[in-house]
């Protein structure tokens, strides 16, 4: 591994020669297009005001691509270019290295969403984008080339069950009675938190998102795509369910972050899932039923797209 790690100090340093202060800026700026609050802002957007079958569908995939990614890193736990080499450190995580969580993020990410749009630019956003995410990696110094490659091979895989297999898959858990649908995503919710107990909270998001859409779909059919008159969204409606969204979820994040055990805790591991459950059903269940009582939205019935 010494050789690996050589030659990606090396990559690196090479890639640094272009170094600046603004250089570093852009740098971080794209980075930031990666990061977890990019995707916090992005998928309840597609979810509320584009499309929920989608946003569901993306939602679960990056999620999982994300718990895949941590749980690979915790079980591989190797270090940084900068824990070798302080110099190239030109930003700092506190996590493990390897696969890089931004590559197989933007990947997975941007590689669905650019494939539904059919149109050239969709491409772009599908190859370009994390190209530059995964550039921004090597040249903050934060990741081995190797870690990118990583990420992206684990993004392949999961891109590729999503086009050839969630369909099936989707198929076969909607045949199911709701009280197996639940029954299944709490097993693999267990089996997230079980191979990944260092960070239960990709398991309670999963958990809360699933079951509150699956209650969704049973109770109440919201419509990302209508209003409550059948036409199409405006923007300032869908300005309006966003921003409400997002309060809704501030709220329940920050206040149940005080309210539950903190870190250090026995039971801070439950508080976490929890915590993160509640999140994952407002954004699946509790805003849309909000805009829905609000007249922001319309509703339909939830079906398998073909």
């Amino acid at each position: 591994m010494e050789n690996v790690y050589q030659w990606g100090l090396d990559v690196i340093r090479f890639v640094q020669q272009i170094e600046s202060p603004a250089m570093t800026v852009i740098m971080k700026t794209i980075t930031s297009l990666g990061a977890e609050f990019a995707y916090l802002a992005i998928l309840p957007f597609i979810f509320w005001c584009i499309d929920e079958k989608r946003g569901i569908r993306l939602g679960t995939a990056v999620l999982l691509s994300a718990w895949l990614n941590s749980t690979v890193k915790n079980l591989l736990r190797q270090p940084r270019p900068y824990a070798l080499d302080p110099s190239v450190g030109l930003d700092v995580e506190n996590s493990y290295g390897i696969p890089s969580g931004h590559a197989q993020g933007s990947v997975t990410l941007w590689g669905i969403i650019g494939g539904w749009i059919r149109q050239p630019w969709g491409l772009v956003l599908a190859i370009v984008l994390p190209l530059l995410i995964s550039f921004s990696r090597i040249y903050l110094g934060v990741h081995f080339p190797t870690d990118v490659f990583a990420g992206w091979l684990l993004a392949g895989l999961v891109l590729l069950v999503y086009y050839f297999g969630a369909s099936s898959i989707e198929k076969l858990f909607l045949s199911l009675n709701i009280r197996f649908r639940i029954l299944v995503v709490a097993l693999i919710a267990f089996v997230m938190n079980g191979l990944n107990p260092e960070d239960t909270s990709m398991g309670g998001v999963f958990f809360g998102m699933s079951v509150g859409y699956i209650f969704m779909a049973e109770w109440f059919t919201f419509s990302a795509s209508r209003t409550a008159s059948g036409k199409r969204p405006g923007f300032l409606v869908l300005l309006a369910r966003y921003i409400l969204g997002i309060i809704g979820a501030v709220i329940i994040y920050g206040g149940l972050k005080m309210v539950f055990p903190p870190e250090g805790s026995p039971w801070y591991a439950l508080g976490r899932f929890s915590r993160y459950a509640i999140l994952g059903a407002w954004v699946s269940a509790g805003a849309p039923w909000l805009f829905l009582k609000l007249k922001l939205a319309g509703s339909r019935e939830i079906a398998v797209e073909e």
